[in-house]
């Protein structure tokens, strides 16, 4: 994840990432399993039916507000 926000020019690096995606989890947005492989174990997060609906909501406002940013005066 940080290497894809990396690619769009976001440097965030694990002590700000990872407090995010755990207050996410606690607020029911997403659900981490822990996977084992390659010697270590990795904590791996899904978005729930709640983080799938926040994340549509989160888009709307976000395409409402580049609208009316892009709107003649």
């Amino acid at each position: 994840m940080i290497q894809e926000l990396t690619h769009h020019g976001y440097k965030l690096g694990p002590g700000t990432l990872y407090p995010l995606l755990h207050g996410m989890e606690k607020q029911g947005l997403l659900r981490s399993t822990l996977q084992s492989g390659g010697g270590r174990d990795r904590r791996v997060y899904k978005a729930t039916a709640a983080g799938k609906r926040a994340l549509a909501e989160a888009k709307l406002k976000v395409s409402e507000l580049y609208h009316e940013m892009n709107e003649a005066p």
